[in-house]
């Protein structure tokens, strides 16, 4: 079998450039029920959503990452010289199934509070992150030697860039993006209609090549699953400001949560609730 080119490396945030990010200082707050928090700190990970597979509460955005309708029927008649069979409409819906975000807001809002982690009877907790801090760790992680894909129980090379940004809320039927060029598509993980404009979010996106196919080593052509998981420390990003503080809703166990954190080195605030 003829060796195949290995697949491109990833890149710590190769777009900022386009993207709008905020202070180092500025806060960011991440809703989740409290089940999901202690599984998280548990296993050590961040969960990433691919961004065509976000249900997060009833209304969430279905459009999440994709094209915008004025944009369309120009990728579609953008064709690759070598693959005409392939438009440019194909090149960004393939980077949308490859590409996964970490949602926060920059606002602790009633809205968050009200729309995301419900249905959990231990109730719900909102984490606040220190941005500068929490970047500088994720990308970190990522830069490290030994950093890799694991892939059902294979090593492979780390395919994703990793960029913030904060969303920018648009005319979805209205707003177009692809004049004068065609963007990157990464532009289209940031950009929401204004209808969703309430959640004032931040999002770390992860995001693979969006032309051609992953191959293991042994021929697998590696699928994008649903979901990723990078790994993250709550105990050292709580010891080191990176985690400023854990909310909780009204109805929170405040008593299990509290125990339950401590297993793990944690000790949260105590009454530190929701406004």
């Amino acid at each position: 079998m003829a060796d195949r080119p290995l697949a491109p490396q990833g890149f710590i945030e190769p777009h900022a450039g386009m993207l709008n990010a905020p202070a180092a200082d500025q806060l960011l707050y991440k809703m989740m029920t409290v089940d999901n928090l202690l599984r998280s700190v548990r296993d050590s990970y961040f969960h990433f959503n691919r961004v065509d597979h976000y249900t997060d509460f009833p209304g969430a955005d279905p459009n999440d990452g994709v094209q915008l309708p004025r944009d369309l029927s120009g990728n579609e008649g953008v064709r690759f010289e070598k693959a005409p069979e392939f438009s440019a409409a194909d090149y960004y819906a393939r980077s949308r199934s490859r590409t996964y975000a970490c949602c926060f807001s920059v606002e602790n809002s009633e809205f968050i509070w009200a729309n995301y982690a419900n249905g959990c009877n231990k109730g719900k907790v909102c984490i606040v992150f220190e941005f500068g801090k929490l970047r500088e760790t994720l990308n970190g992680i990522l830069q490290a030697d030994n950093t890799a894909l694991l892939y059902n129980g294979a090593q492979c090379r780390q395919i994703f860039n990793i960029n913030y940004g904060t969303v920018s809320y648009v005319d979805w039927e209205s707003h177009q993006g692809n004049i004068p060029y065609l963007p990157n598509p990464v532009a289209y993980t940031y950009l929401k209609g204004k209808a969703f404009a309430e959640e004032k979010e931040l999002r770390i996106s992860l995001s693979a090549l969006g032309m051609g196919h992953f191959a293991m080593a042994d021929g697998r052509t590696m699928e994008f699953p649903p979901s990723l998981q990078m790994g993250f420390c709550f105990r050292t990003a709580m010891a080191n400001g990176t985690i400023r503080q854990f909310l909780r809703s009204s109805d929170c166990d405040g008593a299990f949560l509290q125990t339950e954190l401590e297993k793990f080195g944690i000790a949260p605030a105590p009454g530190s609730d929701s406004p």
